[in-house]
């Protein structure tokens, strides 16, 4: 029974890659058509040191991101708080935790939300502000669920939440992250898909659409201040495929090296290629290194480089922090640093 789920698993993920991949496929770069692009922002210093190749990746709650199968191997509870200091001084803030029930699977929930600050309002006539603020927030809150179906093969998916505001105008979505992961009979080997953010539309709608609309110009007796609302377009999120191996040539007491592989499909954008890779020592020290956007034209990612510290505690009580720094070309660079527990 469960062999039957898994090739069926496996042949709808296969199925709705070809199907949505035709409709992808185009010498027209998609950049800038999709709404709430932060979902796009990887999360995890572990993950964006790794080069963002994580979608093979297991046992840490910031896999609800990148593949909610990920946490399904995860003994009790883990939680983790990562902050990135993104582009133009934005900000975000990231939480996810899991908790793992032995015979059910493991739950989580994560959220995202930005840190823009307060801008000025300036207009035509007053370029240097007319004293008054406006700001602009992302936000997503996502509930996961991960269970092995066998020993080597799991499952998860990630029903979520989208919002996004700035200033009178605001949109929301609903949407799903799916995941599978599969432990390959080659020792140390894992193969993972995920497709991320398979969801509604976003519109945003608000008072700053409202204007006085004169539906007969050429009368000069009507009402030419009658109230109406400007239409705006609905714009799709930004839709994710990935497929990625991950390899551990060394795996001894003190040494381990992980080698990872993601081949990306977005929606917006052209095919690319992560890789990276992670050394722990004793683990207790990570070192951690990769390359983004590897064959996407003009890509401003590149290189990534990270470090991780872990310390266990009483028990089972343990500590880790984790550091990832990224190159973005000429829009400078990008640090994250992440917290975690588990216990």
């Amino acid at each position: 029974m469960k062999i039957r789920i898994i090739r069926t698993t496996l042949l709808v993920f296969l199925f709705t890659f070809a199907v949505y991949a035709q409709g992808f496929i185009s010498d027209v770069s998609k950049r800038g058509t999709s709404a709430a692009t932060f979902l796009s922002i990887g999360q995890s210093a572990r993950a964006i040191g790794m080069g963002s190749a994580f979608v093979s990746m297991s046992g840490d709650p910031s896999a609800i991101y990148w593949n909610p199968a990920g946490i399904a191997d995860i003994d009790g509870v883990a939680l983790v708080f990562d902050h990135t200091n993104w582009i133009a001084d934005v900000k975000y803030n990231y939480f996810a935790g899991a908790y793992g029930i032995e015979g059910l699977g493991t739950i989580g929930l994560s959220v995202v939300v930005s840190d823009i600050g307060d801008m000025d309002v300036t207009t035509i006539n007053q370029p240097e502000g007319t004293g008054q603020t406006f700001t602009a927030t992302d936000f997503a809150v996502t509930l996961s669920y991960a269970v092995k179906l066998t020993e080597n093969f799991a499952i998860g998916f990630n029903p979520k939440f989208i919002y996004q505001s700035i200033w009178n105008m605001n949109a929301s979505s609903v949407a799903i992250d799916l995941g599978v992961q599969y432990r390959t009979p080659f020792d140390g080997m894992i193969l993972a898909m995920s497709i991320s953010n398979f969801g509604t539309k976003m519109r945003l709608d608000g008072n700053t659409t409202l204007v006085l609309f004169d539906s007969d110009p050429q009368s000069s007796g009507n009402n030419d201040k009658i109230p109406a609302y400007l239409e705006t377009n609905n714009w799709a999120l930004p839709l994710i495929f990935r497929v990625g191996l991950a390899y551990d040539p060394i795996k001894s007491e003190n040494h381990q090296i992980t080698l990872a592989l993601d081949a990306l499909h977005p929606s917006d954008n052209y095919e690319s290629v992560n890789v990276g890779a992670e050394y722990i020592f004793m683990d207790l020290l990570s070192i951690r290194g990769g390359y983004q956007s590897l064959f996407l034209d003009e890509a401003e990612r590149t290189f990534a480089l990270g470090f991780g510290i872990k310390k266990q505690l009483i028990g089972n009580i343990t500590l880790y922090f984790d550091y990832a720094y990224q190159d973005f070309g000429r829009l400078s660079d990008i640090q994250k640093f992440s917290f975690g527990m588990s216990f």
